[in-house]
């Protein structure tokens, strides 16, 4: 599967710009094979700059080696153009009858199903994403399972079927821990601690938010922080423990401020909105 390229934060936008410029001008871009090509694209892309995004498309098809490379063009420039559905479908049937077509095959299919879940069609959302996590676990994909379990885990939440998603939330973490992926732990417990909660099992979600939080610190994550507290502030709430609440909100207001980051606004009003409720009781 071909791993995406992106700035993150220590990659500054100029920084960007001139990795990409050495690569692509003038005949630099004879140097780039179609696998470097797809990577630099998503790049391109977060630069805003279109005419490079369709160079590198158009330099990855002619510079393919086999077919599995050309289908991963394909893929990418179906996404490119905003492609319909049925194309998507269509390529993931041809990829997956070639010898070593089975990840590109699998990835087109999770597309699929990310497709049909922003437009709310759940039911076919499952089924694609479905067969993409099969064809995974054939070819011991792990890292590409969690992917489908977080979408099979999305689409169940939002058909409040959250036993369902329990499931696929514990079976992702169960894998995450297994690849000692940090920051996809940070994520998953805290979507998996939101599920207990609107189960009711409230200690195992703070259990979950709690250690979901403690990995935002060590990953110095904010908006990790952001949600953990939240959840957690939540859950101080549904018990009637506002000042418990309250100090959550704060810590992560402080939080926004010591990274000098606007906190968002939702925070402060929810912090003023908690302390209306506090006061009747102090004066009591």
């Amino acid at each position: 599967m071909v791993n995406r390229m992106g700035m993150n934060g220590e990659v500054s936008p100029e920084q960007a710009r001139r990795i990409m410029d050495m690569l692509t001008d003038g005949g630099a871009m004879d140097n780039v094979n179609t696998p470097l090509a797809l990577r630099l694209i998503p790049l391109a892309e977060e630069l805003g700059d279109t005419k490079l995004v369709e160079r590198l498309l158009t330099h990855a098809e002619s510079s393919a080696s086999d077919d599995v490379e050309t289908g991963w063009v394909q893929f990418e420039s179906l996404r490119w153009h905003n492609a319909s559905i049925d194309e998507f479908v269509e390529l993931a049937a041809t990829t997956e009858k070639l010898t070593a077509g089975k990840p590109l095959s699998a990835a087109v299919l999770h597309h699929v199903g990310l497709l049909y879940l922003s437009a709310e069609k759940f039911d076919e959302c499952r089924v694609f994403t479905t067969r993409s996590m099969r064809i995974r676990e054939q070819i011991n994909d792990q890292s590409g399972l969690v992917y489908s379990l977080a979408v099979l885990e999305a689409c169940d939440k939002r058909q409040n079927l959250h036993d369902s998603a329990l499931m696929h939330g514990t079976r992702r973490l169960e894998i995450l821990q297994n690849l000692n992926d940090q920051e996809g732990l940070m994520e998953s417990m805290a979507d998996v601690a939101h599920t207990q909660a609107t189960l009711g099992t409230f200690d195992a979600a703070i259990d979950l938010y709690t250690q979901s939080l403690e990995l935002a610190n060590q990953l110095e994550d904010v908006s990790g922080q952001f949600v953990a507290r939240w959840g957690l502030a939540d859950i101080g709430e549904i018990q009637g423990d506002y000042q418990t609440a309250m100090l959550h909100l704060s810590d992560c207001l402080h939080a926004f401020i010591a990274f000098g980051l606007p906190a968002p606004q939702p925070i402060r009003e929810r912090l003023e909105a908690l302390t209306k409720l506090e006061t009747p009781s102090e004066e009591e």
